[in-house]
């Protein structure tokens, strides 16, 4: 994937936030974001979010997504990787599923079916599973917990999280299926890499370009599902 801002020659004029009504760190944080490639891009190219871009250099990587692929988003709000992996299997076309779910209202995007419900749920698995029209190839997450400041906190979170999408992948997987889900540095995440590979052929960590350099986010990918009932 070409990287934002490498065919001009000229250097971009940053945009500045003036408010004087706003917190310090919040005026970096929206200057950062403004003025953020990836943010340009995804709105030239009309992605809901420049989390897109993260999920499309892990496919280019790792040839994951296919046409024809039944598909489950977790905690799929504002759907920037709902939008890259209908174009990816075509579900537009007829020739695969996707499905995203999450606890907010998301806005239509051609050949994606959203519900709102909690995927931990008792009955998210088989209610997807008629969503698709059979078990999932393909289950994504991009989710976060609100941040809360405390690294330790917001790592045992964000991992909490990843977890609960693990179990639902093991639910609602075909064999041979895939699961790539948010976590952090840190290495609090050894149980959640114990079960994976336990239940996929390959487990490894995946760190896209699109990913702030200063930030700890990474991403576990798990491919190969065995089957539950392996």
């Amino acid at each position: 994937m070409k990287k934002p801002g490498s065919g001009g020659t000229g250097r971009a004029l940053k945009a500045r936030v003036k408010n004087s009504r706003l917190k310090e760190s919040s005026r970096r944080w929206l200057e950062r974001h403004m003025n953020d490639p990836y943010v340009q891009r995804s709105k030239a190219e009309g992605y809901r979010s420049r989390a897109a871009y993260k999920l499309i250099e892990i496919d280019e990587r790792f040839h994951l997504l296919k046409p024809g692929m039944r598909v489950v988003d977790l905690g799929a709000a504002p759907g920037g990787w709902a939008q890259v992996a209908a174009k990816k299997v075509k579900s537009e076309e007829g020739k695969g599923r996707v499905v995203g779910i999450d606890l907010l209202e998301i806005e239509p995007i051609p050949g994606v079916e959203f519900t709102v419900m909690d995927f931990n749920d008792a009955d998210a698995p088989e209610r997807l599973k008629a969503m698709l029209g059979g078990p999932a190839d393909a289950v994504i997450s991009d989710m976060a917990a609100n941040a809360t400041g405390h690294r330790q906190t917001d790592h045992l979170r964000i991992v909490a999280l990843a977890e609960m999408a693990a179990e639902f992948a093991l639910e609602v997987l075909a064999p041979g299926g895939f699961f790539v889900a948010k976590v952090l540095q840190g290495g609090t995440e050894n149980e959640l890499l114990a079960r994976l590979k336990r239940d996929f052929a390959t487990v490894r960590h995946v760190k896209p370009e699109s990913s702030r350099k200063d930030s700890a986010e990474l991403y576990v990918l798990a491919t190969g599902f065995r089957g539950a009932d392996r």
